[in-house]
């Protein structure tokens, strides 16, 4: 019993002795040099500046809307005869196309009167014309006087005249109230609807329907005065205006001009309608040379506009300008300094300087909580953003330290 309580506490006397001698070699380790731990810079990312030339656009929208729209009118009465297979809503025609037919026979009538009328006046005053003549021989027979204009029957003669040149008026009415009964199209276009059908009695006046012309589609740019300090409307020449929008699933684009404003101040929204023009927007004329995809009436579209050009500008990102108009610049110090800038324009994503800040300074593009001028900062890639010696050391003596253990044990 006596040997296994001796080989029971072998083991024991071990651990206890391995523990003493740990202990003693840790009391025997010079602890590690305290040294002040040094406070590293604020880690910021920064990009240089640099100057360029700019051109400006202006973003806006708008509806797309026809140069022409027409309300048909009869110009005389009658009943309906006819209506042209084109004249339905969606239907495309050409300029002198016949959109309705009336019924003409009475005009007919009316023209063959007229005529009738001419005839009569035109013998009437041919039989006046023989009758001064003679009136003049018979008067020179008996007098060598000058006759009087009543002995030439001039007066009558003149009444004749008037006679015919009404019968000739009369006529030219009928006839172009006879070409009425024909409505024909005013230009190319298309028809948007139709408010009459055949048979149907229709008096002057009477609305038949409604035709754009798609010639030119027109789009109305609301602008506001911010807007027109970019946009250079006083050159008189039209500006390029790059037309989008999403169609079937796809976004189209579409080349369009800006040719005029409205000239008139919305008293309501405080904006001025610039208005951008498209030729040939449904491609429908052969000798165009415009190109792309048809632009429908009524489609929504964004536009930007092609604005004024400035040199030597900064461009940042729109965040980088502070609410006090000024910017966090690093100087080559790797200092930070706030620059009161001048700003010539900040839309969603950038902002453009014209002055304030120094060609050698590069922009703080992250963010810094609470700068001041002079704030001392690192940049990515520098030596301080590697891990200064007194962190070395510590991690070296910490391993060192774990090491001794292990092999103790």
């Amino acid at each position: 019993m006596n040997n296994t309580i001796k080989k029971a506490g072998i083991p024991i006397v071990i651990l206890i002795v391995a523990v003493i001698a740990m202990i003693g070699l840790i009391s025997m380790k010079k602890p590690p040099e305290k040294k002040p731990v040094e406070t590293e810079a604020l880690l910021v990312s920064a990009t240089p500046i640099a100057f360029e030339a700019v051109q400006f656009t202006v973003s806006t929208q708008g509806n797309v809307l026809p140069m022409n729209e027409t309300t048909l009118t009869a110009q005389v009465s009658g009943r309906i005869d006819s209506i042209a297979d084109v004249f339905v809503e969606g239907g495309f025609f050409k300029q002198g196309d016949v959109l309705l037919t009336l019924e003409s026979e009475d005009y007919r009538t009316e023209v063959q009167l007229a005529e009738a009328e001419v005839a009569r006046a035109t013998a009437n005053l041919q039989e006046e014309v023989a009758r001064g003549r003679v009136a003049e021989t018979e008067w020179r027979s008996v007098n060598s006087s000058v006759a009087p204009d009543l002995g030439l029957r001039k007066p009558q003669l003149a009444r004749e005249q008037a006679s015919l040149k009404a019968a000739q008026a009369q006529l030219e009415k009928a006839q172009r109230n006879l070409a009425r009964t024909q409505i024909k199209a005013p230009y190319d276009g298309m028809v948007v609807s139709r408010d009459v059908d055949v048979g149907q009695f229709v008096s002057s006046a009477t609305s038949l329907g409604m035709i754009y012309s798609t010639r030119i589609a027109e789009v109305r740019l609301p602008l506001t005065d911010a807007d027109l300090a970019f946009v250079e409307l006083d050159k008189g020449e039209p500006l390029p205006v790059n037309l989008t929008s999403v169609v079937a699933g796809q976004r189209k684009q579409w080349q369009a001009s800006l040719v005029r404003t409205e000239g008139v101040l919305d008293q309501r929204s405080r904006v001025i309608y610039a208005v951008a023009q498209v030729a040939d927007p449904y491609l429908r004329d052969e000798n165009s040379t415009r190109a792309g995809d048809v632009l429908r009436f009524g489609q929504f579209v964004n536009a930007t506009i092609t604005g004024r050009k400035a040199d030597r500008l900064v461009v940042l990102p729109r965040h980088t300008l502070r609410l006090d108009g000024t910017v966090l610049a690093v100087t080559p110090d790797n200092e930070i300094a706030i620059r009161q800038v001048d700003v010539v324009r900040a839309d969603e994503t950038s902002v453009y300087i014209r002055s304030g800040l120094e060609p050698t300074d590069k922009v703080a593009t992250s963010a810094v909580p609470n700068p001041y001028s002079g704030m001392p900062v690192r940049l990515p890639g520098s030596q301080s953003d590697e891990p200064s010696p007194a962190e070395r050391d510590v991690e070296d003596a910490a391993d060192d330290e774990i090491a001794q253990v292990e092999a103790s044990v």
